[in-house]
């Protein structure tokens, strides 16, 4: 935002992830107090990039080459970046002429305690069509490989990508300007006959941003903006990570709290195709998502104290965590009529029973664990 960022380490942060640019091992050889500097303007997201190191070892003289640190990086950030300092300061001055891409879909603010101010930001939903995004996606994808673990780049060209972007709007010399936030993009698939299930692929919330509610503020925009829409099936996620069902977790049951198949006489009732129906038709939630939805209110509402309460919410929930064990029961129901004796003992050494009871209690814990962080962050909302 300021030149002055760029000697300042709190404005900068390190990558979580670089195996997809260094390989498993995430090391580089071959340099002496190697630094690579990666710097992004705030809005516009304009590069500098270089390499810096103390010594770099000498194939002439070691014998053995140094990797090519600068290749592999290219790899990731598009042409046009600055390599010299005072070009990418110069820079900054343009970033006062810098929009947000897209339509506005929702405005909310946060409390920021060290500004002592409420802050603004705003979240909007692009495409390629709008002028001067697809290059400014080419440097905003590139944060995925570094805190995605299994990032990969999307095809743009699709049309059924859709783009959901967070700005943040902060003031510089009586200007309004605006500092990319984080983003997601979502995939369009088809039902048949005519319907589409919108899956949620990519989602990343800047680290200097992350912890302030933006990921559920980002992902409930998301979830309105297809509720919407007659068309729309349901809404999933392409392999989310656990942070991730945490935080679609937080925001169905939030969305869902209201909805009379929810309240707390019926909750007590235990799970129901009534739930299932009005979460998939006024809020595009599916049965599996309904279900966790179910079992975090049912949670809210059962005194844990109460040793039949607490029995029953116990029961109801182990039920659903017990289906991969019977099917290992029933794997060993057909195991007896088809293995000789010697392969059953085997398979059956490999069937622990009590371990399985373990696994069991284990399982239900951690959920409860997780949906009571839940409760309480809704208990704050």
């Amino acid at each position: 935002r300021f030149a002055e960022d760029l000697d300042n380490d709190s404005t900068t942060f390190n990558p979580e992830y670089s195996h997809q640019i260094f390989g498993d091992d995430e090391t580089v050889f071959g340099y002496k107090g190697l630094k690579i500097i990666l710097y992004y303007n705030a809005g516009n997201l304009s590069t500098l990039f270089r390499i810096e190191y103390a010594s770099k070892v000498s194939e002439n003289f070691d014998c053995v080459e140094a990797d090519d640190v600068e290749s592999k990086i290219r790899e990731i950030i598009p042409p046009g970046f600055c390599t010299n300092t005072d070009d990418f300061i110069s820079l900054l001055e343009k970033e006062v002429n810098f929009k947000p891409f897209g339509t506005l879909l929702h405005t909310y603010s946060v409390h920021n305690k060290e500004a002592g101010e409420n802050i603004t930001y705003e979240i909007y939903k692009a495409d390629m069509t709008c002028t001067g995004f697809r290059e400014y996606h080419e440097r905003l994808q590139t944060f995925l490989m570094w805190f995605i673990e299994t990032a990969s780049f999307i095809d743009v060209d699709d049309e059924r990508w859709n783009y959901f972007l967070v700005f943040e709007k902060y003031n510089k010399d009586g200007a309004t300007l605006f500092a990319t936030v984080g983003y997601m993009t979502v995939y369009n698939y088809y039902v048949y006959p005519d319907k589409t299930r919108p899956r949620v692929s990519q989602m990343l919330i800047l680290p200097p941003f992350q912890g302030e509610g933006h990921g559920a503020q980002l992902f409930e925009t998301v979830h309105r903006y297809y509720i919407s829409s007659p068309v729309v099936l349901d809404i999933t996620a392409e392999d989310p990570s656990e942070n991730y069902v945490k935080l679609r977790d937080f925001v169905l049951v939030k969305l869902c709290q209201d909805l009379p198949c929810f309240s707390p006489d019926k909750l007590m009732q235990g799970f129901s195709q009534d739930m299932v129906t009005e979460a998939q038709q006024k809020l595009k939630i599916n049965k599996q998502h309904a279900r966790r939805v179910y079992e975090i209110l049912r949670l809210r509402v059962t005194d844990m104290g109460d040793a039949e309460q607490s029995r029953g919410y116990r029961l109801d929930i182990k039920r659903r965590l017990i289906g991969p064990y019977k099917k290992k029961q029933r794997d060993l129901a057909k195991m007896r009529r088809c293995l000789r004796p010697e392969e059953l003992t085997n398979q059956m050494n490999q069937i622990d029973i009590s371990m399985q009871h373990e696994q069991l209690e284990e399982s239900f814990q951690q959920l409860v664990s997780d949906y009571r962080r839940i409760i309480e962050r809704l208990a704050q909302a």
